[in-house]
């Protein structure tokens, strides 16, 4: 599986600017964008990575509109932390084998 890092993206920008946080990373699709943080940052930091490789599996399994809704829906309900899916993206930060067959552009 292909996944495509871009930096300095205003979607994570806006990311970060509603977590209150100095950097972020969003997933839409089979990209991770970032914002204050460098690809080879970001790619150092193996439990962010395998997080958010876990947001791009969600992604591939529900498809990209469902999975927008969908997430959107959870943290409406369920406010952030709660998301279901941030909790299973949570969880797969310590998965061995997240990364196997995952190709980084």
């Amino acid at each position: 599986m292909v996944v495509r890092i871009k930096e300095k993206s205003l979607w994570a920008r806006f990311a970060a600017y509603r977590l209150k946080s100095k950097r972020a990373a969003i997933v839409i699709g089979n990209t991770i964008y970032l914002h204050n943080t460098t690809k080879e940052e970001f790619l150092s930091n193996i439990k962010w990575v395998r997080h958010e490789v876990a947001h791009v599996l969600q992604y591939k399994n529900k498809g990209t509109i469902r999975f927008i809704l969908s997430y959107l829906m959870e943290s409406f309900n369920m406010g952030y932390e709660l998301n279901r899916y941030e909790i299973e993206a949570k969880k797969k930060e310590t998965d061995l084998h997240i990364l196997e067959g995952v190709e980084f552009i």
